[in-house]
């Protein structure tokens, strides 16, 4: 019997998080399993063979990708030929739309059976999308228990698996006091552009809060394929973490959070926060035109709503970001209410085991039959 042999594709830092994860339950799984991967750092160490960093470019955006064109054209072509020649078992697309819904067609011409783990966000904008998934992807494996329901709706095979962050980050107490000092975590985003426009903000919202609250203690939270020189110079109270365990994140008191999965790791730890998000103009005015969820903050769409403030574009003042971390910091009943709602959106999310259970599903598929 032949090992399986799987091309997994993802293309922004979350996106290689959860790969990395899928590739390990594979081999786990299944020790003769072969993997090669596009991703990050984290799929350049779990799997066989590694095809490209695309995960560390910051591509995203409406706009942004243009400039990126050349790059992406060559790394389709490079797929191409190696779907064509190397025939692997099956494509596995994870999360990143732009890019994999070029990837899913040279799949089907080569009669690979493809796969999605970590649907993209057809649900906030463009459902559009849902209709290329329908003819090229063999299963949806989602992460959210309204995704399974869009897609079943629209007749395409979905399975619920479960959210992988649930394996990676520990439950919280159900109560936490508020710490002497206090202790703010700021996460701007992993992303060069994300960072050039919410550094400002985030350090000048500190810088505020301090005057209020002169004895709160900043940890800025880096990105792992960011070097410390892009973050600049720290207020005076901020210290930069790397950390791969959430040991620290866990202790924190309120954290003003970039849009992304940060805010969804900050649920899941229960932590209160500020959402903010800045997008260059042009970005910003096509994304309004096409986002149909009234929420950016995966924590308040779950909950169907407004868990924790929300700061986009033109409100993303520090005056506003300061102002909304003081009242966690300062109403004890505010804060302990939004900890305990935050820990319900955990609860809604399942069990731990979501690699497990996609990769269990990926391996006992039949690849003769699943090609036609």
């Amino acid at each position: 019997m032949t090992s399986p042999f799987f091309l997994v594709v993802a293309g922004d830092p979350s996106g290689d998080l959860h790969a990395a994860g899928l590739i390990r339950a594979l081999k786990r799984r299944d020790p003769s399993a072969r993997v090669a991967a596009v991703g990050g750092r984290l799929c350049r160490a779990a799997a066989d063979e590694f095809i490209e960093d695309l995960a560390s470019r910051g591509v995203t955006g409406f706009l942004e990708p243009a400039l990126k064109i050349p790059f992406l054209l060559r790394l389709r072509a490079r797929l191409k030929d190696f779907i064509a020649q190397r025939r692997p078992t099956a494509l596995v697309c994870v999360d990143y739309y732009g890019f994999n819904r070029r990837v899913l067609p040279l799949a089907k011409a080569a009669g690979v059976p493809a796969y999605y783990f970590i649907s993209p966000q057809v649900w906030a904008s463009r459902p559009g999308r849902v209709s290329v998934l329908k003819r090229f992807v063999r299963r949806m494996l989602v992460i959210f228990p309204f995704e399974e329901t869009l897609y079943r709706d629209a007749g395409v095979p979905v399975e619920f698996v479960g959210h992988p962050l649930l394996d990676l980050i520990p439950a919280p107490s159900e109560t936490k006091s508020l710490g002497t000092p206090p202790l703010i975590g700021l996460l701007p985003g992993s992303r060069a552009s994300e960072l050039r426009r919410h550094l400002p903000v985030f350090y000048a919202a500190f810088e505020a809060l301090k005057k209020s609250h002169p004895d709160a203690k900043g940890l800025l939270f880096a990105a792992g394929h960011q070097r410390d020189a892009i973050y600049g110079c720290l207020p005076h109270g901020v210290e930069l973490v790397r950390e791969a365990d959430y040991a620290r994140r866990r202790t924190l008191d309120a954290a003003l959070c970039s849009s992304g999965t940060a805010t969804l790791e900050n649920a899941l730890l229960g932590v209160p926060m500020v959402v903010v998000y800045k997008l260059s103009w042009p970005t910003y005015a096509i994304a309004r035109a096409l986002i149909r969820v009234p929420y950016i903050a995966m924590a308040n769409l779950l909950a169907g709503r407004a868990v924790v403030p929300e700061l986009i574009q033109r409100d993303a003042t520090p005056a506003r970001a300061a102002g909304e971390l003081a009242r966690f910091l300062n109403d004890a009943g505010y804060r302990e209410k939004t900890r305990a709602d935050l820990l319900a959106v955990r609860r809604s999310l399942g069990e731990p085991g979501a690699a497990d259970r996609a990769a269990c599903f990926l391996l006992s598929q039949n690849p003769e039959e699943a090609a036609r």
